[in-house]
């Protein structure tokens, strides 16, 4: 277990940006974080906290969290530690996003030293020469079997739970989103979502306690959404391997920026042909990468746009509702935009998933814009017909 726990802080060690040794420094923190007196990093932060005593109590400290977490905004500038802290009162909902963030800091750093050659890009773990994206799944597994509050947990490589030996939460991830455009050097990134207890179908995804992304760019980025708590948060990886608060959305306005996936479906697909040739006659501005985390990231980041991929009678749906399109829908729909799923004009997160392998066509944007996805491709949009942007 604890050879587990020096893997995943590996990438701060070998980056070797500060004198201090990473990995004993990461660990140290991460005791910390599972402790109540974390607080006390935010004590000269918040009059909450800081009572004139020098050490505050663990009683006190949860009050002042579970108070923080309902009447306060995060604040820019701070660390990960710090934002989740104020933004929910679950240590296991805590460390669980905890454990995703130092897997995905690890996982930034083998991507960028991945070795791609004709048929995939490869980095070791341990002393196994694996695909980038298998072994960012293996990462991943590895921090949720540490982090002990995760009960089972999937990926698209893996789709059967596997149990992870915890208890509190349950997690469905895509550990490389887009790894066939890793050698081309495109941002590519990682996608999951946490449901409480131990189901991963039979569920919505409005039944998320919290969803996030790791974006693998020029800079490294953890976007993270929880359902009891407003916006949608992005983290910038430091040189220090610390997580600092960069930006909270939560409001999609209206912008001609669109992202069409799955353009082939043009071809025996009259609707969707309608709506790109209506895209490229209002002169929107094509942004499309190939890569869903990229592309859908840009909606959250730019507050503007549009992501669509659908179906044809030739070419099926992709895309995995347990993986990709319910995680990615809870952090654009708490950023303030909107989300059309499976041709049934309701939101992704509220299609039942049945099967952890369940496909399906997405929209994701502005209120607008997914209204309008919806009357072209569908013919009518209900739920947003008497709603103004």
């Amino acid at each position: 277990m604890a050879a587990s726990a020096t893997l995943i802080n590996a990438p701060v060690a070998q980056a070797q940006i500060s004198q201090a040794p990473k990995p004993a420094r990461a660990s140290a923190k991460a005791a910390a974080f599972r402790t109540p007196f974390l607080g006390q990093v935010a004590a000269g932060r918040s009059s909450a906290f800081n009572c004139g005593a020098s050490v505050v109590s663990a009683r006190a400290l949860r009050a002042a969290t579970q108070k923080a977490a309902l009447t306060t905004q995060a604040k820019l500038g701070d660390s990960l530690e710090e934002f989740l802290v104020e933004a929910t009162p679950d240590p296991k909902l805590r460390q669980i996003m905890m454990s995703m963030s130092e897997a995905i800091r690890t996982i930034a750093f083998k991507v960028r030293t991945a070795s791609c050659g004709g048929t995939a890009c490869v980095n070791s773990f341990g002393d196994e020469q694996l695909a980038v994206d298998m072994l960012a799944d293996k990462l991943l597994f590895e921090a949720l079997r540490y982090s002990g509050v995760c009960e089972y947990a999937c990926s698209e490589e893996v789709p059967e739970p596997i149990a992870m030996d915890g208890s509190g939460f349950s997690v469905a991830f895509d550990p490389l989103d887009g790894s066939s455009i890793v050698d081309t050097n495109f941002t590519v990134g990682t996608i999951f979502g946490v449901w409480p207890g131990d189901k991963l179908i039979g569920i919505t995804g409005r039944q998320q306690a919290a969803a996030g992304m790791g974006v693998y760019g020029p800079r490294t980025v953890f976007c993270l959404a929880l359902a009891d708590a407003p916006g949608c948060h992005e983290f910038l990886l430091q040189d220090d391997g610390k997580w600092l608060h960069v930006k909270e959305t939560t409001e999609i306005g209206e912008g001609k920026m669109f992202s069409p996936g799955n353009l082939r479906a043009t071809f025996d697909n009259p609707e969707y042909e309608k709506l790109v040739s209506y895209w490229i006659g209002e002169k929107y501005t094509l942004r499309y990468t190939g890569g869903m985390v990229p592309d859908v990231f840009q909606i959250i980041v730019k507050e503007k746009g549009v992501f669509s991929n659908v179906t044809s009678p030739s070419t099926k749906a992709k895309l995995r509702i347990l993986f990709e399109v319910a995680p990615l829908a809870l952090l654009v729909e708490k950023a303030g935009g909107h989300s059309s799923c499976d041709g049934k004009n309701v939101s992704a997160l509220d299609i039942d998933i049945e099967k952890h392998d369940q496909r399906t066509q997405v929209c994701y944007g502005s209120l607008n814009e997914v209204r309008r996805f919806e009357e072209t491709m569908y013919g009518k949009s209900e739920r947003f017909a008497k709603v103004s942007a």
